[in-house]
């Protein structure tokens, strides 16, 4: 054992500990947390404007401070951005996240003194915790690689701005930095296909032993290095024991990972995203995320089948119930006052609090009142791979209004690795998997409105030339998974 490995049990012992002090003592843990950015921000032009001397309780929170996306935060914001002080936190924020806009282009995420450390806490003890709990520590022996956005970093106003991955990449931590692939060089690269391919070159040789990313992009990675190698990923780095992904289900992409890889390697889910770090996984055997209590972020949960309601209600960590879907809203130390980050969530588990990302509140379909969101359609398609050789490369689902023919219907396009043997057998398996889902959609097949799920085949690459031609190819962009319109489907056909 080397030093470097022993050593990061000894600290895995610490976090574990740590851990358990705030994680068997939520309520009072976010009561602490609320406590505080109330404290903090009182003095701020929005802790006057929402009056928060007088707010003593949640009650008093949501009477004063509505939801709010980042639309209607936008006029605080843009202060900020023009260099204002004490706006939305005490001081300026030292970064700016940049992120692409729904409505009105980039949006500026601010990221503070006091928000910063705990991205980068977050990320190393979801891996110390790993390590504490499999006793596995050789990894940090070898190399590690990051997909992810470029750390060039520009200036508006004297505060610099980036992507989240490339303001990441400055906090790297020293003892790793010998470790930790690609090169600044590499990594500075803007286009992602040119990105990949040097990635692939740099490391080919190397003794790569963790590495991260999104899936569909740490995907395309893999194919080229298979490309290159002409064998598994797997044989290539003998010693990549650990994968670390956050950004989307891993699931759909398991079995061409496997695949790819040649064998099973352990994972770790990360739940990050430029408004704070939420969640990740502590445990192997364990279903969900551990919800990260203590890290300078208050907690709302609205329920989704209410969040278009008036007046929903704003439920607290304390109020929530398993298997239910809500909507996550959030209070941070970076200056974000009751912000719908348009993620939604369900709890698998209250002792502790886990989380599974259950998609985005803009995300779903329900042209016809099926309110299908992204984790049905993801475990749909599962279940119809399960016992079979079927592997997919990546998916999405678009309603179908106004067919030539026939009655409506639900439309998945697809971009199959392995294809299955009849396509309309394996429609049928992903139609039966989701009405045993939702009970809405079930009626609406049941009651002739409409007909059952029809499968489109992508081309291949299709997806990634789809990403290409919007301008969001690779990085920490997403694909959705399911869309209320065909806008992403239109242009699929």
């Amino acid at each position: 054992m080397s030093l470097k490995s022993f050593a990061a049990k000894i600290f895995a012992h610490k976090v574990y500990n740590d851990t358990q002090k705030w994680a068997n003592n939520p309520v009072a843990t976010q009561q602490k947390v609320f406590e505080q950015l109330l404290a903090k921000a009182k003095d701020t032009v929005f802790g006057k404007d929402h009056d928060f001397n007088a707010i003593y309780t949640h009650t008093d929170f949501t009477a004063r401070v509505p939801v709010r996306d980042y639309e209607d935060l936008k006029p605080y914001v843009e202060r900020v951005v023009k260099g204002e002080a004490d706006v939305l936190w005490v001081g300026k924020p030292i970064y700016f996240a940049k992120t692409s806009g729904t409505t009105s282009g980039a949006k500026y995420i601010p990221l503070t003194k006091e928000s910063m450390p705990y991205h980068i806490e977050a990320a190393r003890n979801a891996i110390l915790l790993y390590v504490h709990e499999t006793g596995k520590a050789d990894f940090v022996d070898g190399k590690m690689i990051f997909l992810q956005g470029s750390p060039i970093l520009e200036e508006k106003n004297g505060i610099k701005f980036g992507r989240l991955s490339g303001i990441v990449a400055h906090y790297v931590p020293a003892y790793l930095q010998r470790n930790r692939m690609p090169s600044w060089e590499t990594n500075t690269i803007d286009d992602w296909e040119t990105k990949v391919d040097a990635i692939v070159a740099e490391t080919f040789n190397e003794d790569m032993s963790v590495i991260s990313g999104i899936p569909s992009w740490v995907q395309m990675y893999f194919e080229r290095l298979q490309q290159k190698g002409n064998k598994k990923v797997g044989d290539i780095f003998k010693n990549f024991s650990l994968f670390i992904y956050g950004g989307v289900n891993y699931e759909p992409y398991r079995a061409k990972f496997e695949n790819l890889i040649g064998r099973k390697v352990d994972s770790i889910e990360l739940f990050p995203a430029s408004e704070g770090f939420f969640a990740y996984q502590d445990k192997q055997g364990e279903k969900g995320m551990l919800l990260l209590l203590n890290s300078g972020i208050f907690y709302e949960f609205i329920k989704s089948d209410e969040f278009f309601t008036e007046n929903p209600k704003r439920y607290t960590i304390g109020e929530v119930e398993q298997g239910v879907n809500y909507v996550l809203i959030i209070s941070t130390n970076a200056g974000l006052w009751a912000y719908n980050t348009g993620d939604t969530v369900a709890f698998t588990s209250l002792q502790p609090y886990r989380v599974i990302v259950t998609g985005r509140i803009k995300h779903y379909i329900s042209a016809f009142g099926e309110h299908v969101i992204g984790k049905e359609v993801e475990s749909a398609l599962n279940q119809a791979m399960e016992g079979t050789d079927v592997r997919v490369n990546e998916f999405t689902v678009a309603p179908q209004i106004n067919p030539d023919s026939g009655l409506p219907y639900h439309e998945w396009f697809i971009e199959f690795e392995n294809e299955p043997q009849d396509i309309n057998t394996f429609a049928l398996a992903i139609d039966k998997a989701m009405r045993k889902q939702n009970l809405y959609y079930d009626d609406l097949i049941g009651g002739n409105i409409l007909r059952t799920v029809v499968v489109t085949k992508v081309s291949k690459n299709g997806f990634q030339e789809y990403m290409k031609s919007i301008g969001k190819l690779g990085g920490q962009n997403k694909l959705p998974r399911l869309s209320n319109d065909r806008k992403i489907a239109d242009v699929l056909r």
